[in-house]
């Protein structure tokens, strides 16, 4: 049977003697009998193994076009496809390879094999252009792979050219094929345009602290970008196990934290959330503290787990309900900054195409409730992947493969407005190239962004990057050769700088810190409300960290918010921002030094608010005035003394008179609510007792406080 197949592999290479091609026979090497001996056998073995997996690829696209609603296909979807057998096809190919370079076929069968383990190689286009130039006809679909591999390679024209003869060729075609084809002409026709016109960005790796000679990709990031999670497949997995289809390490899940500004070496995650077989990181809370992890257990699809960060270690990830996981496969996550709505992706048939964005908002217990599809403003019906919700509330990040896409994903944004989002936008080249771009996050000041490459000059066969938009002390990178996935960080000299790309800050505020207790300065697990003071509703609420202390709070702009920190047998602490809706990206670090309730401790009520000049309480106050209520019921015998206080300006007369008004003021609401009055006593200090100089308008404001202080217990 072999020796058949040899025959018949062979009979079909004598019928293109006509063309350049060098067949393996004896008249074209002349006395060189034994060197052809040992090539034929070396092409005989890499034949029979890159037809076998030629065979399982065919099947696999015959498969996946038909389970595959919609094309366009990407070279991602095929890469599993027939590997092992073409992986043990490139030795004794490359072998006959080095006796005759100058075959067609066999330029083919490595071009293809090249193409379908790693189209990045520099030597795919190589191959694929020698078989077009020996026998543009040895294979009916060589025009349409090296299209491909030219579109791969951002060379527009000569993708377009080739995708062009392919169509019009007299080769069969079925209807889905024929869409793909003319979805690729128009990526091409997208990328000719966006590159024409290229972002000015500089990319940076992260280093041998996070990349190795294996692949990693994956990455979330916390806000402050001070903690990133990524998806790798190292030899030193948990478990050390390779998997059958393409023989690499199975995932799991590594972290690095930053210190002093520079990542320290990361580390498997925790051996409660890795297991010997695929663990990948799936999405991360803006704080740090909720992990999303995406799991196969090979009853579904897929499906996606949630743990939390309690203490120093994650806790073992919990299966996410049914309003979330089905039968099919659920991926990416991205939740909300205030917790309350997680958009994740997922490729259920009620979708509108392939793959597409949902979310879904938190119910009275707790609880996902029922999926929506985010709208058609966003899905196609092509793919979505990899949602972003930018910690600001309204921008969205995420990958498609409509919408303008260059090739496979491209990565765009959208904005959420009046309820609505816009219409998607393309982030651009070379941010966006003609592979899939997916799996791209980005820094709370929106300046930075962080995602996986593949590109040359890297650790491994993938690497994490930092892009930076705008750098203002490098020269910014506009590389219109190399697609961002195999970019190389080369300057470009030709750069034109009269069209700069304004990047515009982040609407949003991070505040961050660390709780303690006020005398031993041991770390605090607290409860943190975030509070609408317009509305006087709790947003959402999170939790300091009970090893640390740490805390992290994401403030989109456009809103007045009250901070509370409380523990149980503490003083709670308040603070203030009003952030109007043109407020620009900002960190505040803001350390909380919690009092237990005991004689003599003050607390300043950040939250109380008066209207001007008067000893009128504004409706703002009322979670402020809710929470000192509570304090005084859970500890029913202590008396305390409200004081208020002025800055400078007035007399000292009318300065103490207003502030005594106003320490009136709230010890009334006290008692409307039960309160013994023996309990209460109102003091107005005027400006007798400043914490802040009254020469600035924020030591002024400092000055103006109200405070509460434990008289008896």
């Amino acid at each position: 049977m072999k020796n058949l197949f040899f025959t018949l592999t062979f009979s079909f290479f004598y019928a293109f003697l006509f063309s350049q091609s060098v067949e393996f026979e004896k008249d074209n090497f002349p006395g060189r009998k034994d060197e052809l001996k040992a090539a034929r056998k070396q092409l005989e073995i890499g034949i029979e193994f890159y037809s076998n997996g030629r065979q399982e690829f065919d099947e696999f696209k015959k498969t996946f076009i038909s389970e595959h609603r919609y094309c366009p296909v990407s070279h991602y979807d095929y890469q599993k496809a027939g590997h092992q057998n073409f992986r043990s096809a490139i030795s004794p190919l490359g072998e006959a390879q080095k006796f005759n370079p100058n075959n067609a076929r066999l330029n083919y069968m490595l071009g293809f094999i090249s193409f379908i383990t790693d189209p990045s190689m520099p030597q795919t286009l190589t191959y694929f252009e020698t078989a077009h130039k020996l026998n543009n006809q040895v294979e009916p679909d060589l025009l349409f792979w090296l299209g491909w591999t030219y579109h791969l390679n951002s060379k527009w024209d000569d993708a377009i050219k080739n995708y062009q003869l392919y169509l019009n060729s007299g080769n069969k075609k079925n209807p889905a094929e024929t869409e793909d084809i003319k979805k690729k002409i128009e990526e091409c026709n997208n990328g000719k345009k966006f590159s024409a016109t290229p972002e000015r960005v500089f990319v940076d790796n992260l280093g041998a602290n996070i990349n190795s000679s294996y692949p990693e990709y994956g990455p979330s990031i916390s806000t402050d970008e001070e903690m990133i999670i990524f998806t790798a497949r190292r030899d030193n997995s948990t478990g050390g196990k390779r998997e059958e289809n393409d023989g690499g390490f199975y995932e799991d899940l590594f972290v690095s934290n930053k210190q002093a500004g520079k990542w320290q070496p990361a580390k498997l995650l925790s051996k409660n959330v890795n297991t010997e077989f695929h663990d990948a990181a799936a999405g991360l809370s803006p704080d740090g503290s909720k992990l999303y992890v995406y799991r196969h257990s090979g009853r579904d699809g897929g499906d996606l787990y949630e743990t939390v960060l309690f203490g120093a270690d994650w806790e073992p990830p919990v299966h996410m309900n049914k309003n979330i996981n089905t039968k099919y496969h659920e991926s990416s996550v991205s939740l909300s900054f205030d917790g309350k709505r997680l958009y994740f992706v997922s490729d259920k048939e009620s979708g509108l195409g392939d793959r597409d964005i949902y979310y879904s908002d938190m119910d009275v217990k707790g609880e996902w409730g029922p999926a929506k599809s985010i709208g058609t403003i966003i899905n196609t019906k092509f793919s979505e992947e990899a949602v972003f919700m930018h910690p600001d509330g309204v921008t969205l990040y995420f990958s498609s493969k409509g919408h303008n896409s260059m090739g496979g994903y491209d990565i765009f944004k959208s904005t959420l407005v009046n309820g609505l989002w816009t219409t998607p936008v393309n982030l651009g080249y070379p941010i966006n190239g003609p592979d899939d771009d997916v799996f791209f996050v980005i820094s709370g000041s929106g300046n930075r962004a962080y995602f996986a490459s593949s590109k040359t000059g890297g650790y491994g066969e993938k690497d994490l990057y930092k892009i930076t938009f705008l750098g203002p002390e490098k020269m910014p990178l506009l590389n219109t050769q190399d697609q961002l996935m195999s970019m190389i960080a080369n300057p470009v000299s030709n750069l034109k700088t009269e069209n700069a790309v304004t990047i515009a800050s982040a609407k949003l505020t991070i505040l961050k810190g660390v709780v303690t207790d006020a005398k031993t300065s041991a770390p605090l697990e607290s409860s943190i409300d975030l509070i609408d003071n317009d509305l006087n509703i709790v947003l959402a609420t999170f939790k300091s960290n009970s090893t640390t202390g740490k805390y992290l709070v994401t403030l989109p702009s456009g809103k007045n918010y009250g901070i509370a920190v409380k523990r149980e047998g503490y003083l709670f602490h308040s603070e203030n921002f009003n952030l109007p809706d043109d407020m620009a990206y900002q960190e505040f670090t803001k350390n909380v030094a919690l009092k237990k309730v005991e004689v003599g401790n003050t607390i300043v009520l950040k939250n109380i608010f008066f209207d001007f000049d008067k000893y009128t309480l504004r409706p703002q106050s009322g979670n402020e005035l809710e929470r000192l209520s509570k304090l005084l019921n859970d500890n029913p015998t202590i008396k305390i003394e409200i004081g208020s206080h002025t800055d400078n300006r007035g007399s000292d007369e009318y300065n103490l008179k207003l502030s005594g008004n106003r320490s009136k003021t709230v010890v009334d609401y006290l008692i409307s609510k039960g309160f013994s009055a023996s309990r209460l006593v109102a003091k107005g200090y005027g400006e007798s007792k400043p914490i802040d100089s009254n020469d600035t308008e924020d030591g002024r404001q400092n000055n103006r406080r109200t405070e509460f202080k434990i008289l008896e217990k």
